[in-house]
């Protein structure tokens, strides 16, 4: 599909979107109409109140409550599609001002870590090119390549094992088992999801990190290598979950003719179900690594916290720190510049999770047209 086609189609479902709410409000009497105008107002104005920090705050939040249910009572329909709308707005509205705070709080340092390139000076810059974060001793340094380093580690790790073990249990929770074992084995993956991530940063500080340091000779404090496994089983449930449905998602005539072929179940999930369902097992991968990327408690439990490089740089049988570990453990007592280094290493986490999430949806999109499904 082009790119001209596809603005097309969402200026289309855009369009059909603004003409259907528009006839819902025209088939409504004027009450109704003004009624969800003074709830959708009162919400707006709670939230700028919220945003300036106002003590009437409470007022139209009020308003709202009770002009939705007085709506709910009398007209349940176009207040409940209000309401939707608002709530929909309401996140990516959120979603916008996350943004701008995080982005807003790491200029400081931005502007302190900036650095002349080919004669113009480009804000931060240095944090990128030199590995030295020291917030205490001159030249102070608020480097990101240290901890990008660790989360790459942690993150390719954690992916070795969630993504075979997901789509591995995921073929076989959605082609193999029977449907006994897979009512019990799927939710029994799923409550690894349950576990709280201290409970595994814990486990993995009290067992998996003394016995690498007796079995390794290391000097103490966690690996690379540990945290990547433990954050792995962590993501476990969402590459198992996503896969799944994305299998199950594959018409049964594409396997059943394919084993009026001749074919073996297992040559129909390797020649056609698997490559049918990829677009959704590759949503689900991501979506895995975006869970390790983000992964906080686990990592600050089970590694040193000290923002500096590992020799050599493969090395993952030592620890150092991750962009969410040193976030955890430094936010307390930092001040000025290194507080705004903390936002920094958050904007980058946020710009990374966020495009692995728009890509998961993007290759999930394109399986469902693939499949015939919604568009």
């Amino acid at each position: 599909m082009s790119r001209f086609s596809r603005i097309e189609r969402y200026s289309h479902a855009a369009r059909d979107t603004a003409r259907r709410l528009r006839d819902g409000v025209a088939g409504e009497s004027s009450v109704a109409v003004a009624l969800v105008t003074v709830m959708s107002l009162s919400l707006l104005a709670g939230l700028v109140g919220f945003l300036l920090v106002s003590s009437l705050t409470a007022i139209p939040l009020a308003v709202a409550v009770v002009a939705a249910a007085i709506g709910w009572l009398r007209y349940q329909e176009l207040t409940a599609k209000v309401l939707a709308g608002t709530m929909t707005v309401s996140t990516l509205l959120i979603l916008v001002l996350i943004a701008g705070f995080i982005l807003r709080e790491s200029i400081p340092v931005l502007q302190y870590e900036s650095m002349t390139v080919l004669g113009v000076e480009v804000p931060g810059v240095r944090m990128f090119v030199q590995t030295r974060w020291d917030a205490v001793s001159d030249p102070i340094r608020y480097s990101m390549v240290p901890l990008i380093h660790g989360t790459l580690l942690v993150t390719l790790i954690s992916t070795a094992v969630a993504a075979p073990l997901g789509v591995a249990a995921a073929l076989f929770l959605s082609e193999i088992a029977p449907r006994p074992v897979r009512e019990v084995v799927k939710p029994g993956v799923e409550i690894l999801a349950g576990i709280p991530s201290i409970v595994y940063g814990f486990i993995g500080f009290t067992i998996l990190n003394p016995w690498a340091v007796e079995q390794f000779g290391l000097n103490g404090g966690g690996t690379y290598l540990f945290v990547g496994m433990v954050v792995g089983l962590m993501a476990l449930p969402t590459v198992v979950s996503v896969a799944e449905d994305a299998l199950s998602s594959v018409p049964e005539s594409m396997k059943s003719g394919s084993l009026a072929m001749g074919t073996t179940d297992w040559q129909t999930m390797v020649s056609i179900t698997i490559p049918a369902a990829f677009s959704g097992v590759s949503a689900a991968v991501l979506l895995g690594v975006g869970r390790a990327i983000g992964e906080t408690m686990a990592a600050t439990v089970m590694l040193a916290n000290t923002p500096r490089l590992t020799e050599p740089l493969v090395n993952v049988f030592y620890g150092q720190a991750t962009l969410t570990s040193l976030i955890a453990s430094s936010y307390g007592s930092a001040r000025g510049n290194q507080l705004s280094a903390l936002f920094a290493a958050g904007a980058i986490l946020f710009i990374t999770v966020l495009a692995l999430s728009i890509g998961s949806q993007y290759i999930e999109a394109r399986m469902r047209r693939k499949l015939g499904g919604e568009v």
